[in-house]
């Protein structure tokens, strides 16, 4: 099976949980879990027991996976929501699913989605995990050669009090990144017209530079500023997400992989593998748009995931090995390792 075959990093990564009777994952209970772990698990049920009696729910727990059903059975016992279920007078189905279960979808570059893109390129903003920090600079006469600039606030994508960034928003998710990018220049457009800014509608591609450029009329209107500081956040987030570098490495990412699910009906595991390996580049022999040795963890992850039944032999073995020997020294080259490679080594 694709488990047995697995690179020994990749198991690594992703070891099974301990059981009882040694590795398993049948009959996992709390207290197998490691400490850290067991005590993410009680936050995690303490924080969904906050948001269901918020909500007045009485819910009913389903689990698919290992992990999934410890969390369903701690929030089962834990006495506080024994309690609010008692009392509560909403019904709620909560399904819980271990996301190892579906690796392909944790690992993908999924779409054309801009929303994705900027969650995935900006750095996040300090004490969130689902919004990200926006440089402000560029609305400002600050000249500065530092990328973070910390002396400026950052902005952010939450924006509920704007009506129009909510909306430019929604655009970002639903919308493919060409058309996302085009509602941006006509929510930037139709609020400079607002303030009566000289504002030049122009027609074709949509660039960064062009978006820019519409921003940089806002910055000496404090007026204008205040009332569209939402819309401008979000515009900034697309501008700088556009520019960022790892931009182009997903679109390489999209395209490998959709190559990848086109071709592996035909290609054996091995012929993959032996794609791969060339592109496995020491620090001194990559250029910026090379792949990193955390991207081709994240590259094997989604290639193991989605080939289902794999063929073992001797075939196999050979190109794993190979695989392996250029990725130990790929991390061994490294001069400065990232954290999650330290953690990996």
């Amino acid at each position: 099976s694709a488990e047995l075959c697995l690179l020994p990093a990749l198991a690594a990564l992703l070891p099974p949980l301990p059981g009882p009777g040694g590795p398993g994952s049948a009959e996992v209970g709390l207290g197998a879990l490691p400490a850290e772990l067991r005590t993410a698990v009680r936050a995690l049920v303490g924080d969904l027991d906050s948001l269901f009696t918020a909500l007045g729910l009485r819910e009913e727990s389903f689990a698919v996976g290992a992990l999934s059903r410890v969390v369903a059975a701690e929030l089962a016992s834990y006495t506080p929501a024994r309690n609010r279920r008692r009392t509560a007078t909403n019904k709620a189905s909560v399904i819980f699913v271990d996301r190892t279960l579906d690796l392909a979808g944790a690992v993908g570059h999924h779409g054309d989605n801009l929303a994705e893109k900027i969650l995935s390129v900006l750095p996040k903003l300090p004490g969130h995990k689902t919004d990200v920090m926006v440089n402000m600079v560029e609305l400002t006469t600050l000249k500065t050669t530092d990328e973070t600039c910390s002396i400026i606030a950052p902005g952010c994508l939450a924006q509920p009090n704007d009506p129009a960034a909510k909306a430019l928003w929604e655009s970002f998710m639903n919308l493919k990144q060409k058309e996302a990018v085009m509602e941006a220049r006509r929510h930037l457009v139709e609020a400079a017209s607002r303030e009566n800014l000289p504002i030049k509608m122009s027609m074709g591609e949509v660039t960064p530079e062009q978006l820019s450029s519409y921003i940089q009329l806002f910055r000496n209107n404090l007026k204008a500023l205040e009332n569209h500081c939402g819309l401008l956040q979000l515009v900034l987030a697309t501008v700088q997400t556009l520019k960022h570098s790892q931009t182009s490495k997903w679109d390489n990412f999209l395209a490998f992989e959709r190559l990848l699910l086109q071709t592996i009906g035909e290609s054996e595991m091995p012929s993959v593998l032996n794609q791969l390996l060339p592109m496995i580049k020491s620090y001194s022999e990559r250029t910026k748009d090379d792949y990193a040795c955390e991207d081709f963890f994240v590259l094997l992850i989604y290639i193991y995931s989605v080939v289902g039944e794999i063929k073992c032999g001797k075939e196999l073995d050979t190109a794993e090995e190979e695989v392996k020997k250029a990725l130990v020294k790929a991390i061994c080259d490294e001069p400065e390792p990232s954290p999650l490679l330290q953690k990996i080594t």
